[in-house]
């Protein structure tokens, strides 16, 4: 037993921040972010809250799956902060749309999505649950540092969801973690603790830019070619790649080493930016209303993030 997506959906800031508007704080210019990451643009938060944009997405992800919040069994958040550090985003969001099942958080940086996915799966195979909600949400303006113009241009906020139900689409999925925090993290604070010797740290997000894409194009590779292997699949198998929207550079990069169309690679990018484990769920739900995913198209999902994380999945579209 796997699963099956039956509903997808998306939240967004409605407030758009284009290139231009970065430029008149920081010195940096729309050529000089598109060049190096393809983005134009990004959303940010004015007054919605991380529940707001989750709530949004789990609602049209529910609709299109016609499924109630009393028949959901478990309820994930990819997240790497909603609006408390307690109670959960995933708690916010049951309160909100009125369901009581079982609600948390999950935490593994860009990869969140692909993690629920693995966690989801999993209460599928032991019989535990027949509808679960999974939503990746990230309020990147939170944590960025606003005066950095090599990370804040980088980000965005924004949540996808998706209802799963008993199914089998799931071909293949593979998780890994290197555990190494020092290319990408974001501190917690000591708070006002008179009995540490550590000193105050900035709880905004602390990326080194090359690592972090040097890390990125290498796992991507390695994840393709060890999906492939295990699974007989090729590249002209695959019908999307669904790859986590962090830079357009990054997506182009896997997609020339396969020598691939540009179509079977869509980007959404330019548009949001990089929204961590919200990107391959938004991504996917504007595929659909585009009409661009089939039933019986196979789609391949990989996302590289903090932790350092990475994983890769394999789906069989009903």
């Amino acid at each position: 037993m796997s699963f099956e997506i039956i509903g997808t959906g998306r939240g967004l800031p409605e407030q758009i921040i284009e290139n231009q508007r970065m430029a008149e704080f920081l010195d940096t210019s729309d050529e000089w972010i598109v060049s190096r990451t393809g983005i134009r643009s990004r959303r940010v938060c004015r007054t919605e809250t991380a529940t707001d944009l989750a709530v949004t997405a789990a609602e049209q992800a529910m609709k299109k799956a016609g499924v109630l919040p009393a028949e959901l069994d478990l309820i994930l958040c990819s997240t790497i902060g909603g609006d408390y550090v307690t109670p959960s985003l995933a708690c916010c969001v049951a309160g909100r749309i009125g369901a009581t099942c079982p609600s948390m958080d999950l935490n593994a940086g860009c990869v969140g999505f692909l993690y629920s996915l693995s966690m989801a799966a999993a209460h599928f195979d032991s019989g535990r649950a027949e509808k679960i909600l999974v939503i990746g949400l990230e309020r990147m303006s939170s944590w960025v540092d606003w005066n950095h113009r090599s990370i804040c241009v980088l980000f965005g906020d924004g949540a996808g969801a998706a209802v799963l139900g008993k199914g089998d689409s799931l071909r293949y999925l593979h998780l890994g973690t290197e555990g190494d925090p020092t290319p990408l993290n974001r501190p917690i604070s000591i708070g006002n603790n008179p009995f540490t010797d550590r000193p105050p740290v900035p709880e905004v997000l602390h990326m080194d830019g090359r690592r972090v894409f040097k890390f990125a194009t290498r796992v991507l590779e390695a994840e393709i070619t060890r999906a492939f292997k295990q699974t007989g699949f090729s590249s002209e198998d695959i019908d999307l790649f669904l790859i986590h929207q962090a830079n357009g550079r990054i997506v182009d990069y896997v997609r020339e080493k396969l020598g691939q169309p540009e179509e079977k690679f869509p980007k959404n990018v330019m548009r949001y930016g990089n929204t961590s484990s919200a990107s391959i769920p938004i991504l996917l739900d504007e595929l659909l209303e585009e009409g661009a995913v089939k039933p019986g198209q196979t789609l391949f999902l990989s996302a590289f993030g903090a932790g350092l994380t990475y994983g890769s999945a394999i789906l069989n579209w009903k």
